[in-house]
């Protein structure tokens, strides 16, 4: 569900690749003077545009529907810039496990800054960890991943992410939690 009214929610029908929709917010600009010029030109224009844009032929099935969302797409990357990396790789994994269909898992990335805190309670105790620049901050002493950590609090091989709350449990690991 899109947060505000002039947003657009994309989602991925039958799969569910994030917790919440991809929000794209419109923008203005230079771009979209050019797509609404779209609308007037025919299916051999269209064409030409696709190959100044993309240095390729445009595929012979393509409706000229298609190729005014193609060349508008094109022209809108250019002007305010193309999807983030990150965004190009959950495309690519989407694309490249289509034909399994079966369920695509994408974990989510969560990024710790120096300087926050970690609390996780284990065995009765509360454990805080402090997230440094290249490392963690336990009990005054500092270690180098979050999995070494897990291990030295539970006295068994756990993934670290997994132990303090930031990566989610797959069915297998549900079981017994140590790894």
């Amino acid at each position: 569900m899109c947060r505000q009214p002039s947003h657009v929610c994309i989602g991925l029908q039958g799969r569910r690749a994030v917790d919440e929709p991809i929000i794209v917010r419109a923008r203005t600009g230079k771009a979209g003077g050019q797509n609404r010029g779209l609308q007037s030109l025919d299916v051999a224009q269209l064409k030409a545009h696709w190959r100044t844009l993309y240095t390729t032929e445009a595929p012979a099935r393509f409706s000229r529907d298609l190729l005014i969302r193609a060349v508008a797409y094109r022209l809108q990357e250019r002007a305010l810039g193309g999807l983030k990396p990150i965004t190009r790789r959950l495309f690519r994994r989407i694309a490249a496990d289509a034909p399994a269909r079966r369920p695509l898992e994408v974990v989510s990335v969560r990024k710790l800054e120096p300087g926050a805190v970690l609390i996780r309670e284990w065995g009765g105790i509360q454990h805080q960890v402090m997230v440094l620049e290249n490392g963690f901050r336990y009990r005054g002493q500092r270690y180098r991943s979050l999995s070494e950590l897990a291990r030295l609090i539970t006295g068994s091989r756990w993934s670290g992410p997994l132990f303090f709350g930031l990566k989610n449990r797959t069915k297998a690991e549900a079981g017994d939690g140590a790894h």
